[in-house]
């Protein structure tokens, strides 16, 4: 908007300030929130909200039952894995003093087999 060249400070301040006064006057239907519009609008942002809210809880929920059932899956894991390291253990010992047997008799024959030739 061009202004006229011998506009002095205060006609300039003037038209500045009604500028602005119509472009409140412009925007103030969409400043007003009493309208049956704007609650209807707000009412919709809080029902999506609510159902964001809603699904955000449910997947969090989800995350700790799988987290849970992961801990639960690891130590039945853990413990299926101690036993079986048990048993193992168990069986080696086992062969072990079968082995050691073995060897113990075979000492023993050997023992008894010198001791009769020396007769």
């Amino acid at each position: 908007m061009k202004q006229p060249i011998d506009m002095g400070f205060a006609e300039r301040r003037k038209a500045s300030t009604e500028a602005k006064l119509k472009l409140l006057k412009k925007l103030e239907p969409a400043i007003k929130a009493d309208t049956p519009e704007a609650q209807a609008k707000r009412a919709e942002r809080a029902a999506l909200g609510a159902a964001r809210e809603a699904r955000r809880a449910e997947r969090e929920r989800e995350r700790r039952e799988k987290a849970e059932r992961e801990k639960v899956e690891a130590a039945a894991r853990a413990e299926a894995e101690a036993a079986e390291k048990a048993a193992a253990e168990a069986a080696e010992a086992d062969r072990l003093i079968a082995l050691q047997a073995a060897q113990k008799a075979e000492r023993d024959r050997r023992y008894a087999a010198r001791k009769q030739r020396k007769r």
